[in-house]
């Protein structure tokens, strides 16, 4: 978890589409087809059943081929061609009526080669794997130090952009402090590495930087921005809600480089492991960090679901990047995750046993407890 990649997203984004669109020739799904469908078609031929017409659906490939409207590998037969070529008012598509306008010549002309290639469709974007490695360029000569720099720097020299040459020693500090910490340098910390002339003193820095108590605050920021942290209820009450030691234990496992397999498996059920510790039982109370109400007319039931509805969208921006919030009600033609995948993940997270409510006056029913003992409290006690 202690690994510095803040710059190679970046580097990716910027290096690899025109290297991808350069070596790929063939109609692309996503790229090519996808937005004429999405544009032009999906709003009557799409994945809302309340607003399909004829039955027929063009966002799912096998219901698209059942029809007849494609037919892979064959431009002639293909009847979704005809529709969208034809200067017959009442047989072309879009309809005039839908004032979506007809496909522009490009675009027919790409939905044919699509056909004629064989009409293969493709999952959302960010879950196809890259096809190839790109090769890395030759680019930055002279300053990259390494690969990411290489792609960025054949980017720049695409766009014109000149390399500004490296930072001075005390901004160097400065950023890298501020991004592994949250704080600035303190003036004897400047001091000591612009004095340092050995090779490795930039490396001495981030390790030092990465052993420091504050990087685990520091990196444990964003994780509890997602997790939903705080320390009250959240509804109009706001009473207090003790979630402190979880924060606690957040910053311990980034300070002490905890696998990031189990940074999850913790969390979503370290309570189910075998004789599991209280670090591992603690973990799991990222599932109780929703909101909870009690104000009067509230009914029990309702918001318990509401809170197991919670811990689906929260998992999915959490563990895979997702915002799931759309298909909690419907499908989405923007969306990767159904209504039904939404609630197959629910399940997962509607057996916890707990009350919808909390009271005034008594602990939330169940308030899961953990004794925190301090120094040889735990010795002393046993």
């Amino acid at each position: 978890m202690k690994t510095v990649t803040w710059a190679v997203a970046g580097a990716v984004w910027i290096a690899l589409p025109l290297a991808v669109w350069a070596a790929d020739k063939t109609v692309d799904f996503n790229r090519d087809i996808r937005p004429i469908l999405s544009d032009k078609c999906f709003f009557c031929h799409g994945p809302d059943a309340g607003h399909r017409e004829a039955d027929l659906r063009l966002d799912v490939r096998e219901a698209a081929v059942e029809a007849g409207a494609i037919v892979p590998s064959s431009v002639g037969d293909s009847t979704l061609l005809d529709r969208i070529a034809t200067s017959d008012p009442d047989e072309v598509m879009p309809p005039p009526k839908a004032k979506l306008g007809r496909l522009t010549q490009a675009e027919q002309d790409l939905m044919r080669r699509w056909i004629a290639e064989g009409a293969e469709y493709q999952s959302h974007w960010s879950f196809v794997p890259l096809a190839v490695k790109p090769p890395v360029p030759k680019a930055g000569e002279g300053w990259a130090k390494n690969e990411i720099d290489r792609f960025v720097a054949e980017r720049w020299e695409s766009e014109g952009i000149r390399h500004a040459g490296e930072a001075a020693r005390e901004k160097w500090i400065r950023r890298v402090t501020f991004d592994l910490t949250g704080l600035p340098p303190t003036l004897e910390e400047i001091d000591a590495f612009l004095a340092d002339g050995q090779s490795g003193a930039f490396e001495t820095v981030v390790d030092r930087l990465l052993a420091s108590q504050a990087y685990g605050e520091r990196m444990a920021m964003n994780w509890l921005d997602l997790a939903r942290y705080a320390d009250t209820f959240g509804y109009q009450a706001d009473r207090d809600m003790h979630m402190w030691p979880w924060r606690d234990w957040v910053i311990r496992a980034f300070n002490e480089n905890l696998p990031y397999d189990h940074f999850i498996t913790w969390q979503t059920a370290g309570d189910l492991l075998p004789n599991p510790s209280k670090d591992q039982v603690l973990a799991t109370a990222f599932n109780r960090l929703h909101r909870q109400t009690n104000e009067g007319g509230s009914i029990d039931e309702e918001f318990r679901i509401e809170y197991v509805n919670d811990r689906v969208i929260t998992n999915g921006a959490a563990f895979l990047g997702l915002t799931l919030e759309c298909s909690r009600c419907h499908d989405h033609k923007y969306d990767p995750i159904t209504t039904r995948d939404f609630y197959s993940l629910s399940a997962f997270f509607n057996n916890i046993d707990e009350s919808g409510l909390y009271s005034h006056f008594t602990e939330t029913a169940p308030t899961p407890a953990m004794p925190l003992f301090e120094g040889n409290q735990e010795s002393e006690l046993l």
